[in-house]
C-alpha cells in the first residue's frame, strides 16, 4: 500500500472551499485512493534530526458546507509520508524558513517536497520575475525613497509593492504629483529600511491580471483573467475582483517556454504565473490558486495531472 500523502496548510476551517485550489488538489489525491494526512505549520518538529509531526487523518468533499471531516490524530516521521504538499501562505518570515530546512532534512530520507523547500527559500516570488529578462516591464527594487521618486518620474504612472505580499495586499498605483506618494513610499520602505517593487504601469491590465498554472513547468491552456472592481486598482479575487477564464495568448505561451524549463530545474512541480499584457509579474511558487476556477469553466481537473506528474516521482 502506498504511503500516505501528507500536506502542510494553513487551518482548513477558514478556506474558502468553492476557490480553494489546495482542497482541488486533494480531491485529487483522494481520488486515487491515496490516504492523507493534515498538517499545520506549528504541527512539525525535530528530535535531534528527525523531523516529527502532529497529524491528522484527512478527508475531503466537494462540499461548500462540509468540506472535510477529521479522522484519527498521531505523532509521527515526517519520512513516513511519501509526498508532502508544502500550501503555507505567505509571508516567508523566518518560522516558514524554519519549516522549510525542516523538509531538507525529510527530502533527504526520500520524502517528495512539493514545492522544493530549498526554493521556496531561495526564489521570492517577485524578485524571481527578474530572471527573465525579455518578459518583465520597467522594474525598480529599492529600500530608498528618492530612488522610487526618480522612477515615478520617468514613467509618471506606477505600481508599488512590498516583496512579500500577496493577495493583493499593499499593492498600490501611483501617479506624478500626488501628495500622496512620498507617505506611500515611506511606509513602503518603512523609511528607507525594507525593500519594494516598483513597476512601470501596465495599462493592458483593462483585459485582465491573468494567472496562469504550470504543472512541472508546462502550462495548463487555459488562465484565469481577473478584473478590478470600480474604484479599485488591485484586481485580486481576495480584494472583490472578477475572474473570467481565457485560452492562452501566444505571447503567454511563450513566456512559459522561457520560465517553464527553470522551474522544473528547480523542482517548482506547482507554478502560478501572474501576466498583465506582454509582460510577467509576479512568479507564484508558494501556494498559488485559481485552479477551481479554472477547472469549472473548462470542465478540467488540474488536480489530477498534478497528481498524474508526481505518483511517477514517488
Amino acid at each position: 500500500m502506498r504511503k500516505p500523502l501528507g500536506v502542510i496548510m494553513d487551518p482548513i476551517d477558514e478556506i474558502n472551499p468553492k476557490k480553494d485550489t489546495t482542497l482541488a488538489l486533494l480531491l485529487a489525491v483522494q481520488q486515487r485512493q491515496w490516504p492523507i494526512l493534515y498538517m499545520e505549520a506549528y504541527d512539525l518538529f525535530c528530535v535531534n534530526d528527525k523531523p516529527y509531526a502532529r497529524m491528522r487523518q484527512l478527508k475531503v468533499k466537494d462540499d461548500t458546507k462540509n468540506w472535510f471531516t477529521w479522522g484519527k490524530e498521531k505523532i509521527a516521521p515526517l519520512e513516513s509520508l511519501s509526498v508532502i504538499l508544502m500550501r503555507k501562505d505567505p509571508p516567508i518570515d523566518m518560522h516558514y524558513i524554519y519549516i522549510t530546512q525542516l523538509l531538507d532534512k525529510v527530502e533527504q530520507q526520500g520524502v517528495l517536497i512539493v514545492n522544493h523547500p530549498q526554493s521556496l527559500r531561495d526564489f521570492n516570488e517577485k524578485l524571481f520575475t527578474l530572471d527573465f529578462p525579455e518578459c518583465y516591464p520597467p522594474t525598480l527594487v529599492t529600500s530608498t525613497v528618492h530612488t522610487a521618486r526618480e522612477f515615478l518620474q520617468k514613467y509618471q504612472d506606477i505600481i508599488a509593492k512590498p516583496l512579500n505580499g500577496m493577495g493583493g495586499r499593499s499593492v498600490f498605483r501611483l501617479r506624478a504629483g500626488d501628495p500622496n506618494n512620498n507617505v506611500i513610499f515611506e511606509t513602503l520602505t518603512a523609511n528607507n529600511q525594507a525593500y519594494m517593487m516598483v513597476q512601470r504601469y501596465i495599462p493592458e491590465v483593462r483585459d485582465g491580471d491573468k494567472r496562469i498554472i504550470l504543472i512541472n513547468g508546462k502550462p495548463v491552456p487555459y488562465a484565469l483573467a481577473r478584473f478590478a472592481p470600480p474604484g479599485e486598482t488591485r484586481a485580486n479575487l481576495a480584494v472583490g475582483g472578477k475572474g473570467q477564464v481565457l485560452k492562452l495568448t501566444e505571447r503567454e505561451c511563450w513566456i512559459c517556454e522561457q520560465v517553464g524549463p527553470r522551474l522544473r530545474e528547480k523542482g517548482l512541480l506547482f507554478v502560478g504565473l501572474d501576466i498583465i499584457g506582454d509582460y510577467l509579474t509576479e512568479i507564484n511558487i508558494t501556494s498559488p490558486t485559481g485552479v477551481r476556477e479554472i477547472d469549472a469553466h473548462c470542465d478540467l481537473n488540474i488536480g489530477a495531472q498534478f497528481i498524474d506528474i508526481i505518483l511517477p516521482k514517488v
